[in-house]
């Protein structure tokens, strides 16, 4: 029961920033790139890539290579209550309408 405990509480860790929350949200809508990342949420390339390894290393997405891109993308199978929580989050209208702008790379 305290690994369980433990590893929940490094989840509520990770899932308490505001950047690795707004990455997760859009990525619940389609895959992505670092770059839409950094256009979406105006930060920097590093910053982006930064969050996304930290989510990666907690199995929270995966990543696939397409020619010299590199997508993003949900991986909750082993958190199936997460896709409920981020269903939850504000802004989705605008999430989608901010992502139907994007250029489709690959």
């Amino acid at each position: 029961m305290s690994d369980r405990l433990s590893e929940m509480a490094e989840l509520l860790k990770l899932l308490g920033d505001r950047t690795r929350l707004a990455i997760l949200g859009l990525l619940q809508e389609q895959e992505l790139c670092v770059g839409d990342i950094v256009e979406l949420l105006g930060t920097s390339q590093p910053n982006a890539s930064q969050h996304l390894r930290r989510l990666k290393s907690a199995g929270l997405v995966q990543e696939s290579k397409r020619g010299q891109w590199v997508f993003y993308s949900l991986n909750l199978d082993e958190f199936p209550d997460l896709r409920v929580f981020l269903s939850q989050l504000p802004g989705r209208k605008e999430r989608l309408r901010s992502l139907s702008g994007l250029h489709h790379r690959g």
